[in-house]
């Protein structure tokens, strides 16, 4: 299951009761180019402003909802999901388009359901699902380069699949990574593999849970190592030392998507 702590769980602010509305889940798809990450912040653009925005001016009062995931500023999402409740007395596919027509066009509410009581979009997880892009070339691509990383040569792919394979399993990422709150930077990677997909090569990876930074810390390390920049058995050697200091720096947020939550 997802590692969360009591301060994690005791920094959230407390959900409405019942009282509020009605329990709802929704699946949300966004390119994070403009704004400043998922989770609310004073005075700067984030996916959970925009989508809190949208349903105050549908119920005429402030709304706050909960993310299955905090992605970084620049990131993209495919499957993020949301809880919140919602005082609506109409059918829930009124309550998307309502949503839809009230959002920017970069966001937007892929699928909405009742939640059972006591779901959480983040603290039910069980695990999620990540997808970074990158492609080969000396020459840009603006179309590509909104959602890969472009690196001046294409990395090794059986060097980046020998690399994804030492992170199998359940280890401690910390240098690859800041966990939210606490002190544990152990995870749990179920799988992970690089395949190519037309002009871009992605990585999937599924984990319980992430570090910040933890995926792009990841790949950055991996094209370092298909690259021939460093070793396969220096990055053995990280996973190990915990040497934060010797990981490569992360890769570009423009490449990274998050593609689903799983309960």
């Amino acid at each position: 299951m997802d590692e969360v702590t009591s301060a994690e769980r005791n920094s959230e602010p407390r959900e409405p009761g019942p009282d509020a509305g009605q329990l709802v889940r929704a699946v949300v798809e966004y390119d994070g180019t403009q704004y400043f990450g998922f989770q609310i912040q004073a005075n700067a653009a984030t996916i959970q402003g925009g989508l809190e925005a949208a349903l105050q001016k549908i119920g005429g009062a402030p709304v706050r909802i909960v993310g299955g995931g905090r992605t970084d500023a620049g990131v993209h999402a495919a499957g993020q999901v949301i809880s919140f409740r919602f005082p609506w007395a109409h059918p829930l596919d009124d309550l998307l388009r309502a949503m839809n027509a009230h959002l920017p066009p970069d966001i937007a509410v892929k699928a909405i359901a009742a939640a059972p009581e006591g779901f959480h979009a983040r603290f039910s997880a069980t695990g999620r699902r990540y997808r970074y892009s990158l492609f080969g070339s000396r020459i840009r691509s603006p179309l590509l380069e909104r959602y890969a990383w472009r690196v001046d040569a294409e990395p090794d792919m059986a060097l980046l699949n020998a690399a994804s394979d030492l992170l199998i399993g359940e280890k401690d990422f910390g240098a690859f990574g800041d966990a939210p709150s606490g002190d544990s930077t152990v995870r749990c990677i179920r799988s992970a593999a690089w395949r190519r997909h037309g002009p871009l090569l992605v990585w999937d990876v599924e984990a319980n849970a992430f570090l910040r930074r933890m995926v792009r810390t990841l790949v950055g390390t991996m094209v370092s190592v298909a690259t021939g920049q460093r070793s396969l058995e220096g990055m053995a050697q990280l996973l190990s030392s915990q040497d934060r200091s010797l990981v490569a720096p992360p890769a570009p947020a423009t490449g990274l998507c998050f593609m689903e939550v799983l309960y």
